[in-house]
């Protein structure tokens, strides 16, 4: 069972999240609040979502999980306002969300579970370096590396004390450099991995409306991005896997 009513610019921009890797996913929601954990389809990127019932304006529900097809649910978007209220209502057992706003009912059906990939585990890695910057500094870097090549590199060099990104075409460079001042937070830890901007533009347009975003890498591992959504009572992580370097 769950009823509940939500902002509509929350209620997107959580959906964006996890939009921004995968088109499906098992929603669980309890008391607390509701939560996911995803993988895309090539095992390259994970996106873990959690939003508080504070987020809501009213929250009421049982502990169930919903298979939900996110497509669909975006689909619907259009139609609505800005800071409109959200209704969604599934009532006990029941096979269709109801989402209610303006006078408009939508009923969307939903997965069955146990036809969507489960909820992977988070890998234990050790992730010495980390950065804290604004989300558009981020989303900028991302968007101007991505005119040049299809990878960046990630990294920090605790020598000159800077969180860098870099990327490199067949024939244009660019870099940019974050100095210990221009950040938020940075911990000299030598670091550098290769990534997919493909996936990085598409994180980065939902990691470019945060205040902050906290980035932890290594050396040819793996990059997580941590920040906060729904004014500080909605959570996300995503998890990217490196691109290995030809030698």
């Amino acid at each position: 069972m769950l009823k509940a009513t939500i902002d509509a610019d929350i209620l997107k921009e959580s959906i964006d999240a996890i939009s921004a890797l995968v088109t499906e996913c098992r929603l669980h929601t309890d008391e607390n609040g509701i939560s996911t954990r995803a993988v895309d389809t090539a095992n390259v990127a994970m996106v873990s979502l959690s939003l508080k019932k504070e987020a809501f304006s009213s929250f009421e529900s049982t502990k169930s999980e919903l298979g939900l097809d996110i497509a669909k649910l975006k689909n619907i978007f259009g139609m609505m306002g800005k800071n409109e209220p959200i209704s969604l209502e599934l009532p006990d057992n029941g096979q269709k969300l109801r989402v209610s706003f303006e006078g408009y009912r939508y009923s969307i059906t939903l997965l069955d579970p146990n036809t969507i990939r489960k909820d992977p585990n988070p890998p234990s890695i050790d992730l010495p370096g980390r950065v804290v910057l604004s989300g558009a500094d981020l989303y900028n870097s991302i968007k101007a590396a991505a005119v040049v090549s299809d990878k960046i590199a990630l990294g920090i060099d605790p020598a000159q004390q800077i969180f860098y990104m870099a990327a490199e075409g067949d024939t244009d460079h660019i870099r940019k450099e974050f100095g210990k001042n221009e950040v938020t937070f940075l911990k000299n830890v030598e670091a550098r991995s290769l990534f997919s901007l493909d996936y990085l533009k598409d994180m980065g347009k939902v990691m470019s409306r945060a205040e902050e975003v906290e980035i932890s890498i290594g050396i040819d591992h793996p990059v997580k991005f941590a920040f906060y959504i729904a004014g500080g009572k909605g959570y996300v992580e995503y998890l990217l896997a490196p691109r290995i370097e030809a030698d």
